[in-house]
């Protein structure tokens, strides 16, 4: 992070503007719709500021005086050492400054801003691109109306009497997002307050009570955090905990809420963090401390990922749980690689299997894996991939067939290997890749040169 994102209340608190041309008459204005007492500092000024009113206008040039008695200064000169002077002088004395389209000098940025008051959202680029935190900006316009300023307003007038109805903290937490996703936000920014108003206050006389939490079993995607779903981020910002695997990328676990508890149990080859029924145990455990858990899986929790094990311990306990599916690792890191899945000259059909089986047996159906016209998936075999090779050849594969093993697939370190059965184990060994993998067998991979789009 490099600035810490904050809200600061100017009302009432002197600022101080140097220059006065057209971009120096916007910052004004912005600490103007703050509430602040404005100082503009310049020789001349820019003939929009006739315009204003409530501005101390100071007609001379920066000295330091001019900075007595501020609580923030921004300079927006044409003049590089003015500005630089502005910005040593103001940094001496502790008061923050910015200098526009100089963030070298600057101790905040001042962001591009979606104004729903109270509610109010900031974009920063730090500098380096304010034209794409507009960008960004713009396309929340059209996802977070007007009407939100109302909810904000609405839930600010009767938080008091929420916290002497409901007195626990998680409970109070889960009430008002029951609240905002539910029929009272929509009456409140549909404009029929008085309607959501006798609604809430019919939701909290009820015997509200959080004594039973729930799991949410969220397929995490193989990497990319783009490749979420926009159910399993909602109901990532939700939970309390967040129970994750070794195969969650720090991307995707940063994306869940920041007060939330976080929980390692990852498994690699034979390092077991935690049992998988001690999992289990752990899951139900939090639960009835009337805690929402998030339980991140890398993939598809229900693709090689033990969900199914997961829920029948849930519904055996009797814990309310959702299932929300994830892009697997076969069809997001195919597609990353280039390597379709299926092709009408190519496979007609796809299987996937795993190169680790219970007990760490290598006990594959090799017949149905060496059949002809199809792409074969091997998850968490890349320890095993000279034996996988061996006996697809052995059970009538061509030594020649096309195979890739993919590592980080999706993610900005991903490493592609392509080669045959015959020549890919070396190959592998030779680039030094590692867990976590995926082996692609078929002749679908030979399209991966002219299909790669990122590499």
């Amino acid at each position: 992070m490099d600035f810490l994102p904050i809200f600061m209340n100017l009302k009432g608190r002197t600022c101080l503007v140097v220059g006065a041309g057209e971009v120096a008459f916007r910052k004004v204005s912005l600490l103007l719709e703050a509430g602040a007492s404005v100082k503009v500092v310049a020789p001349e000024f820019h003939r929009d500021f006739t315009a204003l009113y409530g501005i101390i206008r100071v007609h001379e040039s920066f000295q330091a005086q001019h900075l007595t008695g501020v609580v923030l200064v921004i300079a927006a000169t044409n003049d590089s050492a003015t500005n630089e002077r502005v910005s040593e002088l103001a940094n001496q004395m502790n008061i923050p400054v910015n200098v526009v389209d100089s963030p070298e000098l600057c101790s905040f940025i001042v962001p591009s801003i979606l104004d729903r008051a109270p509610l109010m959202v900031a974009f920063s680029t730090g500098g380096a691109s304010p034209v794409l935190a507009r960008m960004l900006r713009a396309k929340l316009e059209t996802m977070i109306p007007q009407g939100y300023a109302r909810l904000v307003s609405f839930c600010a007038k009767f938080r008091d009497d929420v916290k002497i109805r409901i007195t626990e903290s998680a409970g109070r937490r889960i009430f008002w997002e029951n609240v905002l996703e539910g029929v009272v936000a929509e009456k409140v920014l549909a404009g029929d307050e008085a309607g959501a108003k006798k609604l809430f206050f019919t939701r909290l006389e009820q015997d509200y009570t959080a004594t039973q939490g729930e799991v949410y079993l969220v397929g995490s995607g193989p990497g990319d955090p783009d490749l979420l779903t926009f159910r399993a981020l909602r109901l990532m910002q939700k939970a309390e905990v967040v129970v994750y695997d070794n195969l969650v990328s720090k991307a995707i676990l940063d994306m869940t809420r920041r007060d939330a508890r976080r929980i390692f149990v990852g498994k690699e080859r034979d390092n077991h963090s935690l049992p998988q029924e001690k999992i289990n145990a752990l899951l139900v455990s939090l639960a009835r401390e009337g805690l929402r858990v998030v339980r991140l899986k890398g993939g598809d929790p229900f693709i090689f990922g033990r969900g199914g094990e997961e829920i029948e311990t849930l519904s055996a306990q009797g814990i309310a749980f959702q299932v929300v599916p994830g892009v697997t690792a076969a069809s997001g890191v195919s597609a990353y690689a280039g390597i379709p899945l299926t092709h009408r000259d190519y496979a007609q059909s796809v299987i996937f299997t795993t190169g680790h089986l219970k007990e760490g047996t290598l006990n594959l159906d090799w017949q149905s894996l060496s059949r002809p016209g199809q792409t074969v998936v091997i998850y968490m075999g890349l320890a095993a991939l000279a034996e996988i090779c061996r006996q697809l050849i052995c059970h009538g594969l061509s030594a020649d067939m096309p195979c890739a093993v993919v590592m980080n697939g999706t993610q900005p370190d991903q490493k592609v290997v392509t080669g045959t059965l015959e020549n890919l184990a070396g190959k592998v060994s030779l680039a030094g890749l590692k867990s976590p993998s995926l082996i692609i067998v078929g002749e679908v991979v030979t399209l991966r040169d002219k299909l790669a789009w990122y590499r």
